[in-house]
């Protein structure tokens, strides 16, 4: 059985690197106004990858962190993956070129699938799926707005595309410390064959554990705000998640 992957967040909000709780900007924990020495720090303790997600584009629908993810990809040596208000070809070619390994697309796979579709022919190989649940039904536009579509339905449209691994985030438990939600997980993946990195509500190694029994088909897990708040370290999580 594959190990599962300990993945460090690094939300990015004005600059600096924040934690919403469920999303909420007016809930906003800042933990860093140096979010490229937090990411240095992340690799220095041993990540493989981190999980970039820029706020402000995801609200406003563009960029708003170019300079901050260009200079990550001078000065990290680790890949990372970046989502956050990517909705068009140019968008995608910005943030590969900054040197983000793999991007993350969201709400353009629901409003615009024909773009979506597209890109990941284009780009294969370097699409993400972000799926972002409450109840089961996708959100989008930073969570601010409701598609009337379950979360495994847009999983099973997207790997129609040939994209194969989805970011499932239940916004209800992020930011939360609230534990993983399995049975929407196991919804998932009942939808088809893809891999899945899980992010929402983790908080101790032993909700770690309980993901274990989902690998291979679980091949990481987003961490947040259990290693901004100290509960969890990350060599603790990867031990935890080690073969």
């Amino acid at each position: 059985m594959a190990a599962i992957q300990a993945i460090p967040a690094i939300d990015l909000k004005g600059g600096r690197c924040v934690r919403l709780f469920q999303g909420d900007p007016g809930r906003e924990t800042v933990y860093s106004a140096d979010p490229v020495a937090v990411a240095r720090r992340w690799e220095q303790l041993g990540a493989k990858l981190l999980h970039i997600v820029d706020l402000d584009g995801a609200f406003s629908g563009s960029a708003a962190h170019g300079g901050v993810i260009a200079e990550m990809g001078r000065t990290l040596a680790i890949p990372f993956q970046l989502g956050g208000g990517i909705r068009s070809r140019e968008a995608v070619q910005r943030a590969l070129q900054a040197g983000a390994a793999r991007v993350i697309l969201g709400t353009v796979i629901v409003e615009q699938p024909e773009i979506a579709a597209a890109l990941a022919a284009e780009f294969k190989g370097k699409i993400l799926a972000g799926i972002d649940a409450r109840g089961g039904v996708v959100a989008v536009r930073g969570w601010t707005a409701r598609a009337e579509m379950r979360a495994a339905e847009l999983a099973r449209r997207v790997e129609q595309w040939g994209i194969g691994e989805i970011v499932y985030t239940d916004t209800q438990r992020d930011g939360t410390l609230g534990g993983p939600n399995l049975k929407g997980l196991e919804e998932i993946l009942a939808a088809g064959s893809f891999k899945v990195i899980v992010a929402g509500g983790i908080s101790s190694r032993e909700d770690l554990l309980a993901l274990k029994p989902y690998a291979p088909r679980v091949s990481g897990v987003i961490i947040g705000k259990a290693l901004y708040d100290g509960r969890l370290t990350l060599p603790e999580a990867m031990a935890a998640l080690a073969d």
